[in-house]
């Protein structure tokens, strides 16, 4: 038995819940993975999957062995694509994760060019505006925002965007615009309850600073809630620039106290700890870093 052979077969079923599915991607008959597989459990010596009547399903071991067999397969792949070089195609399957919103308007759309240029490989995008274990999530690479917490992280910034104030024009037409920070007491705020939000917006001009706590009805935990709410005039928020982008350009919302800068927000790509990126992850890392710096037509991707 062809031990990583198995470890493939085994993690192919795990994915594709068959082994049918298994079969298919390799391009044998399914006896062929029924048999792989019987023969894998005989050597480790435990129970690797359950068949249920919704299908198949690993065991705890099974589970466990999934997270090495995944890492054994895809650093055997790398240590083939580096013997080739770095012109060698990607293949296998790439897990990204990322926010919920900055997902659905950055990462998504720009999916297409990036397999265009890797047309052997396969993408799962997760997306969740809570910080995803990588490891147990089995993600290789994420994208994340503000400020990292978890030091334990192996990351690196690719960017830095500015964050404004801005509402819908139906807000302004009810409540009038902000001309400084402290006119601030006097507004309605939509709070985004996530780290880098908060009801203290912090405002500096020069040498000059100005904190100001907003109050609120509204509160999200959610960047689409967040974003719909000032859509329907319910108040002012303070956002990253890349969540309101198009808006801004098409008039839906406006920015307000443009001459005050508040803390930039960075942009991350975090790879799992305890292993090294794979080539897939990188190479998705700068392409990304690239494609967000030819939008935004700056090194900071965004500004300042």
């Amino acid at each position: 038995m062809n031990r990583l052979a198995a470890m493939d077969a085994f993690v192919r079923v795990i994915d594709t819940g068959t082994f049918t599915g298994a079969a298919r991607q390799l391009r044998v008959g399914q006896p062929a993975i029924s048999k792989i597989i019987a023969q894998l459990e005989q050597h480790v010596g435990v129970k690797l999957l359950l068949r249920t009547t919704q299908g198949l399903k690993p065991t705890e071991a099974g589970e466990n062995f999934y997270d090495h067999a995944k890492r054994s397969v895809e650093e055997a792949d790398e240590a083939v694509s580096k013997a080739r070089g770095v012109g060698a195609a990607l293949t296998g399957r790439l897990r990204i994760s990322g926010a919920v919103t900055f997902g659905r308007l950055h990462i998504v759309p720009r999916l297409p060019r990036f397999m265009t240029l890797h047309p052997a490989l396969d993408v799962e995008v997760f997306l969740d505006d809570g910080n995803v274990d990588l490891v147990e999530a089995g993600i290789d690479i994420a994208l994340r925002m503000g400020d990292l917490q978890d030091s334990s992280l192996t990351a690196r910034r690719i960017g830095r965007g500015p964050r404004i104030v801005l509402g819908a024009p139906k807000y302004f037409d009810a409540r009038g615009e902000p001309q400084t920070p402290a006119d601030l007491i006097n507004h309605e705020a939509v709070i985004y309850d996530q780290r880098g939000g908060g009801t203290v917006w912090s405002f500096t001009q020069g040498e000059a600073a100005h904190k100001v706590t907003m109050k609120g009805r509204m509160r999200s935990n959610a960047a689409e809630a967040v974003r719909e709410a000032v859509f329907a005039g319910m108040g002012l928020a303070v956002a990253s620039r890349w969540m309101f982008d198009r808006e801004l350009a098409d008039g839906t919302v406006r920015r307000v106290l443009a001459d005050w800068d508040l803390p930039p927000v960075g942009l991350w790509v975090v790879f799992p700890s305890g292993r090294n990126a794979s080539m897939k992850a990188r190479a998705f890392a700068n392409f990304v870093e690239q494609d967000m710096r030819a939008d935004f037509g700056d090194t900071e991707c965004g500004g300042s």
